[in-house]
């Protein structure tokens, strides 16, 4: 089987394996993180554009590879007059004759040719790698929003019961009317909570849905995952190594290298003179002949020298080129690996103490300014620092997994198994 059959039914395993992703999501099972990543691979536009311009870029290797066509030239003089004319007499000739290339020009296209499609791979790799990401970024942006909808919601419920209670305190005598309204419009703020959150969702649903290639209207649409903020194993100088060996866009410089180098080399073989051979039978009347020729172009001025020269220094730009994304390398993942640290640092600080602390107090002043013992105004701020408390510990759990998302993405490797 050629390697273009081979790489189409890669292809189409990954279709049909995404399909039954699509199936399940069809069925109202939600995706994984893992699973949306895969659809993303099979169904988004972009990359499947991507992988088509891989696989025409690749067939220009073909055309790299083929040597020179012979040329056949027959002809025909006085072919209408008599056969026994001795003094003017019919005659025929074919001619057969082939350019042969020198200095090795059909072995560097190829190799020209190769390292070009290794760069274009390299360049889909990349796409497909920031695409992957756009995917993480979106599914962590859906997660976040689907636990922001459920605290809005568990905020709002739990508040209605206040303004419920209060209602029944109003009509006891125990609170003042100006107490209840004051408690009945901070309602209105857990609402607006509430529909933000929910906006929120569709929107962060609709932005996830356009990376996966699914129809926007596709209903029954959900995702499942955890924003509790993981540990990773590794450290930072194990995470610059795995970028250096696994960054596509730095291989795509390195491979840009190799393509610069072989263009000089190709440029230096333009520079030889190739020879043209060619045969020749010719029959005049009842003589019959045969001959050669070799032409050989001189090539006293136009030696390639501009391209040879273009092609050194493009190289030369090259290889600082690629120091260049070396350094951008390690550069990506010092700032990736401080953002990760700091983000970690402050998640742990909400989830260990200050979103405690807060239901604490709030829990405290509801039931003291229920029996009498504090201020409306002391229980709705407790109120209102509860809600900001909890959507924060939330903000902070997503920006520890955005930050690993783009940690895994200037390292061009899963961070956590």
């Amino acid at each position: 089987m050629t390697p273009m059959r081979l790489r189409r039914l890669a292809f189409l395993m990954v279709l049909l394996s995404t399909g039954s992703f699509l199936r399940a999501q069809t069925a109202g099972v939600p995706l994984t993180l893992q699973q949306a990543i895969a659809l993303s691979r099979a169904k988004n536009p972009t990359l499947l554009s991507g992988q088509q311009h891989v696989i025409a870029t690749k067939a220009s290797e073909v055309t790299a590879g083929l040597r020179q066509n012979p040329t056949l030239t027959l002809s025909g003089v006085d072919v209408t007059l008599a056969a026994n004319n001795p003094g003017n007499p019919y005659s025929y000739s074919a001619n057969l004759s082939r350019l042969f290339e020198r200095g090795q020009k059909r072995r560097w296209r190829l190799d020209l040719a190769h390292a070009t499609t290794d760069v274009t791979q390299s360049q889909y790799k990349d796409t497909e790698r920031q695409t992957i990401l756009a995917v993480k970024q979106a599914f962590t942006q859906m997660l976040a929003a689907k636990a922001a909808l459920k605290v809005a919601d568990d905020n709002l419920q739990g508040y209605r019961k206040t303004v419920e209670l209060s209602k029944i305190r109003l009509d006891a005598g125990d609170v003042s009317p100006t107490d209840f309204d004051r408690i009945d419009l901070q309602l209105a703020e857990f609402e607006a909570d509430y529909d933000s959150a929910n906006l929120n969702l569709v929107q962060s649903g609709d932005q996830l849905k356009m990376l996966l290639g699914i129809d926007q209207q596709a209903a029954g649409f959900d995702i499942t995952g955890t924003l509790d903020p993981p540990q990773l194993p590794q450290t930072v100088a194990e995470v610059e190594q795995q970028a250096l060996a696994e960054r596509p866009d730095y291989r795509a410089a390195q491979q840009s290298l190799r393509l610069a180098e072989a263009n000089v080399k190709l440029a230096e073989a333009n520079g030889s003179t190739d020879p043209t051979l060619a045969g020749e039978y010719d029959r005049s009347g009842n003589d019959n002949s045969a001959g050669f020729q070799v032409s050989l172009p001189l090539r006293i001025f136009d030696r390639n020298q501009g391209e040879k020269e273009r092609t050194r220094y493009e190289a030369q730009s090259t290889r600082f080129a690629e120091i260049a994304a070396r350094n951008q390398v390690i550069n990506d993942v010092d700032q990736a690996w401080a953002a990760y640290q700091t983000a970690l640092a402050q998640a742990r600080r909400y989830n260990g103490h200050y979103l405690g602390e807060a239901s604490r107090v709030r829990d405290n002043l509801e039931f003291s300014y229920r029996h009498g013992g504090s201020t409306l105004l002391d229980y709705l701020d407790a109120l209102r620092d509860y809600r900001q408390t909890n959507l924060d510990t939330l903000n902070a759990n997503a920006q520890v997994w955005l930050a690993l998302h783009q940690l895994s993405y200037v390292a061009a490797s899963e961070m956590l198994p």
